[in-house]
């Protein structure tokens, strides 16, 4: 049984606890989630640490199980102007509520060697399993923590993506869906702000783009020079001069509300609507864009299930190491057709 963080210990309770708890080694069975343990003895013994105070001694553990009951999510440190992490790491936290395990944020610089922080986790031992998002198509980071045989889910899919876990949005179809909504609209050259074309999901959103333009018959520009995770101002100057220089561009598609926004902003800095012979679609994360603009087009993205689900598949690869690892795809649906 794990040690405690207070001068008593589960023995030492009374008569009246110890018989509700059954022994040590139910206790500490139920508390690591065991498969063998009933749901009702868990929540009993839930129960009772809880009114206990009981809080387990994670050095002791770790010691014991050679288990850290930590699973560490490694984020960049880019600012977010809709707090989009923040719900993945809300999102993450509640996927492993009623689990031993806990959620530790690891920062990662975007002007630092992006394998720093995945070392430093391996080798120190500091966490049982990694979440990584922004996923490159050859990631370094996959490929060692593959090659080092430690556990690891991604946000977001690579070409390995067969031998590990991974929960990923299709947005290939999102590609396809946008395109496809313009031009149901109307719309003849669309303007595309995509991610930064580095990232595996970029790829996959140009690639349904081009597809569906050609199908078509739409024009295709993208942007370049800037990106969906460019500075607002950035985005905004850009757009701004783009359309005004080319009036045959009359409707864009975006990657991110962020960049949505931006670009609406350089948009009517160069005296075009949303609406008016020109027509916005974007992926949708938050519910937010059609309080900003009314008209705006766009198909959603679940960030909530994302993270439970990655807490669900990080913690299965790192307590069943032999099973085939968890995956899952979301579909992009519309969120406001007319």
């Amino acid at each position: 049984m794990a040690s405690m963080n207070q001068k008593s210990s589960i023995v030492q309770t009374p008569k009246s606890v110890r018989g509700a708890l059954t022994s040590d080694k139910t206790v500490s069975r139920a508390l690591s989630d065991a498969p063998d343990i009933s749901a009702k003895t868990k929540e009993t013994v839930r129960k009772v640490v809880d009114d206990i105070g009981y809080v387990p001694n994670r050095a002791g553990v770790r010691l014991r199980t050679g288990k850290t009951h930590v699973i560490s999510l490694i984020l960049s440190t880019h600012h977010d102007v809709l707090s989009l992490t923040s719900r993945l790491i809300s999102s993450i936290a509640e996927g492993l509520r009623n689990s031993p395990y806990h959620l530790v944020v690891t920062h990662s610089f975007p002007d630092d060697d992006p394998m720093k922080a995945v070392r430093y986790i391996v080798q120190n031992g500091t966490a049982d399993a990694i979440i990584i998002n922004q996923t490159l198509p050859e990631d370094p980071r996959v490929k060692y923590l593959i090659d080092k045989g430690f556990p690891f889910a991604t946000h977001g899919r690579t070409i390995w993506s067969e031998n590990h876990a991974y929960f990923d949005y299709d947005n290939f179809e999102f590609g396809k869906v946008g395109i496809a909504a313009l031009a149901q609209k109307g719309r003849r050259h669309v303007l595309l702000l995509a991610p930064p074309m580095h990232q595996n999901y970029a790829i996959e959103i140009l690639n349904g783009v081009k597809e569906e333009v050609v199908k078509q018959g739409i024009a295709l520009t993208v942007a370049d020079g800037v990106d969906s995770d460019s500075h607002r101002k950035s985005i905004r100057s850009y757009v701004a001069e783009k359309v005004g220089n080319d009036p045959s561009i009359d409707c864009l598609m975006s990657a991110s509300p962020n960049g949505t926004m931006a670009a609406i902003a350089g948009l009517e800095d160069a005296g075009l609507n949303i609406g008016d012979g020109f027509d916005v679609f974007s992926k949708e994360t938050v519910p937010i864009l059609e309080l900003f603009r009314p008209g705006i087009l766009s198909a959603g993205e679940d960030v909530t299930k994302a993270g439970q689900f990655l807490a669900q598949a990080s913690v299965h690869a790192a307590e069943h190491k032999d099973q085939p690892p968890m995956q899952q795809m979301d579909r992009p649906e519309m969120m406001n057709q007319d």
